[in-house]
């Protein structure tokens, strides 16, 4: 079994920051692609940002020069820095990983979603 448990969401004031985690744990051989992704109140859920093995990386244009991904390979943690946070980044945020759990075979995992909100 493969988890992905994500911490560091909150609430926080228009213009302040916060970082997000997300480790991935279980039975794992190699990871691939890890992103994040967000779901605000009567919306889609929508890609922020995503990061390869790597470390090559894209971003939604709503968050260039705010958010920065980045991985960390040997604790198979991908980690979500956001920086002059407005209200509209307020969402519930959820850790995605490409999985290769065992010799071809690969799936998507996601986490439990941790709650982002921005205050004006």
């Amino acid at each position: 079994q493969v988890q992905l448990v994500e911490s560091g969401g909150g609430l926080v004031q228009a213009g302040g920051s916060l970082r997000l985690s997300c480790a991935a744990s279980g039975s794992i051989f190699s990871i691939n692609t890890m992103g994040w992704y967000r779901q605000a109140p009567g919306k889609q859920r929508e890609p922020v940002a995503v990061i390869t093995s790597g470390g090559s990386t894209n971003y939604a244009d709503s968050v260039k020069g705010r958010f920065a991904i980045s991985r960390d390979n040997a604790k198979n943690t991908v980690y979500l820095q956001m920086n002059s946070l407005k209200p509209e980044d307020t969402a519930v945020y959820y850790c995605d990983a490409e999985i290769l759990v065992v010799i071809g075979h690969m799936y998507h995992y996601w986490g439990q979603g941790t709650q982002v909100t921005v205050s004006s």
